[in-house]
């Protein structure tokens, strides 16, 4: 009875050595490595089994060389890392190539081999336009108290003078007004006295033309 569970547990584990082979060997035994472009700099491709098509969902070590087109500049090595931000089977480098033209070649080595290369051009980005800064204007100035007192102590000169020189006049004419009336009054009792001596002096001739 022993005997037979080992055997079989021989069996089971000796096809599992035959049967993992098979299944790594499933996409294929090479990777498609197709160079997508840039994105801001950064390189990006796509990595596939060439059999099937799938991403490879295994860990890529792969390296990234970028020539400038003139031969004047080159880039890299770099390495590939996952590109969170595309499909599964996006790749992309942590580096950015500056704005030129560019002929980038990507080599695989594991889990299998690939190559992919393309011509990318890196455009200049236009920095941002600042925004002036609104400068505050200056503020209007205050009319200070001391002008409309001035103004309004000006405008009552005149107004004092006009009023001074209004009632001058006035107080002549109550002046005279008085002097008429004190003269009318003296007229008054001296006719009255004159009229009373008048009639004194006819009572007095009636009196003695009666004796």
């Amino acid at each position: 009875m022993r005997i037979r569970i080992v055997f079989s547990a021989a069996l089971a584990a000796l096809g599992l050595m035959f049967l993992l082979p098979v299944a790594a060997h499933a996409h294929g035994d090479t990777v498609k490595v197709v160079v997508t472009g840039q994105r801001e700099g950064h390189v990006t491709a796509d990595v596939t089994w060439e059999n099937d098509g799938d991403a490879v969902e295994e860990a890529v070590a792969a390296t990234v060389n970028a020539v400038s087109v003139d031969g004047s500049h080159t880039m890299g090595p770099w390495r590939l890392v996952r590109d969170t931000a595309a499909a599964p089977a996006g790749w992309t480098t942590a580096e950015a190539l500056p704005p030129g033209s560019w002929k980038v070649s990507v080599d695989v080595g594991f889990p299998s081999l690939g190559h992919g290369d393309l011509e990318v051009a890196v455009p200049v980005v236009d920095p941002a336009p600042v925004t002036p800064t609104p400068v505050a204007s200056a503020p209007a100035p205050v009319p200070s108290a001391a002008a409309p007192v001035a103004s309004s102590a000006s405008a009552s000169a005149p107004a004092a003078s006009s009023a001074q020189g209004t009632t001058e006049p006035a107080a002549d004419t109550e002046g005279y007004a008085v002097w008429w009336t004190t003269a009318g009054v003296a007229v008054t009792a001296v006719a009255g006295a004159a009229v009373g001596l008048l009639l004194r002096r006819r009572r007095r001739v009636r009196l003695d033309r009666l004796n």
